[in-house]
């Protein structure tokens, strides 16, 4: 009785070992099959390339090819205002609906994707690197961010010059002619001097005079030329920008009324001299001196 009690027990642990190992199993199987599951449900979302900056591009810069990169974006995570590779359609995501709420909403979704669409088309007009090269930036654009319309002025558009100008700086035209110019090799971004020739008065006799007026200060542009290109080695305009600060501006504007004004190119490797206005000039006229200052003559006697 005591040897058939032990048989039982051994029994019924073998039994529960083999239940075990089973049920162990069946879990296991389980998680493989749910882990299977998870993976042939992950899908990749999709993606669109966005026109991004290649590096740090700063207020006041011209934006080249270089400048510029496409990247790959998430669809959900571009705004109307990116510049991408192709259109970009919202889809909503499905839900169990009626037909006749799926074709109302059908509807709906093709009437935004107009309009977005449209709007799109408003604010990109070109939607690949051509809508901005030539550029200049009007806010900062930090690497990878991408290029929005706000934040960069076409050559086109206006408030060009406006960005042009350094901080500080202002624009100012001036009448020229290609004897003034240089014969029209003045181009933009060059440095000149300038010239006001005017005649003087003495003792009944005119006598014409050149005297300095400005120094060493940058043409922004000739015309509505802004930038010198390599096939154009000459411009020929009837107007210059420069760029100028505000006092510079009204001595500049004092010479132009005494006379005609000449601009004097300057060498690259003296651009880089003081900048503006020059000083007090002296001219002498027979047995006087006028000195000039701030665009007005002085007689001073000459003795010997």
């Amino acid at each position: 009785m005591k040897a058939s009690r032990y048989v039982v027990i051994g029994i019924a642990a073998v039994a529960a070992l083999l239940l075990a190992l089973v049920v162990r199993g069946m879990i296991g199987g389980n998680g493989a099959a749910d882990a299977n599951a998870s993976q042939k449900v992950t899908v990749e979302a999709p993606t669109a390339k966005v026109l991004v900056a290649a590096r740090h591009l700063k207020i006041g810069e011209r934006i080249s090819e270089a400048d510029l990169a496409w990247k790959a974006w998430p669809e959900d995570s571009i705004n109307e205002a990116y510049f991408t590779d192709r259109p970009i359609t919202p889809v909503a995501p499905a839900e169990a609906k009626s037909s006749e709420d799926k074709a109302l909403d059908k509807t709906v979704e093709n009437g935004a994707a107009q309009v977005a669409d449209a709007a799109d088309k408003a604010l990109n007009p070109t939607r690949g690197m051509d809508a901005v090269l030539g550029g200049v930036v009007r806010e900062d654009i930090l690497p990878n961010e991408p290029i929005i319309a706000r934040k960069v002025v076409r050559a086109d558009a206006g408030g060009f010059m406006a960005v042009m100008l350094a901080p500080g700086m202002r624009a100012m035209a001036v009448p020229v002619s290609v004897e003034s110019t240089a014969g029209g090799f003045i181009l933009p971004g060059d440095r000149v001097d300038i010239l006001v020739s005017s005649e003087v008065q003495n003792n009944g006799q005119s006598t014409h005079i050149a005297r300095p007026v400005l120094r060493n200060v940058k043409v922004l542009a000739v015309d509505q030329t802004v930038e010198a290109k390599s096939d154009q080695p000459s411009v020929i305009g009837a107007t210059a920008t420069l760029e100028l600060r505000p006092e510079d501006g009204e001595a500049l504007a004092q010479a132009k009324a005494q006379g005609p004004l000449s601009l004097m190119l300057r060498s690259y490797a003296d651009i880089g001299g003081p900048s503006g206005r020059v000083g007090p000039t002296a001219v002498a006229t027979g047995n006087k001196v006028v000195v000039y200052r701030n665009g007005q003559g002085t007689d001073v006697p000459v003795t010997r």
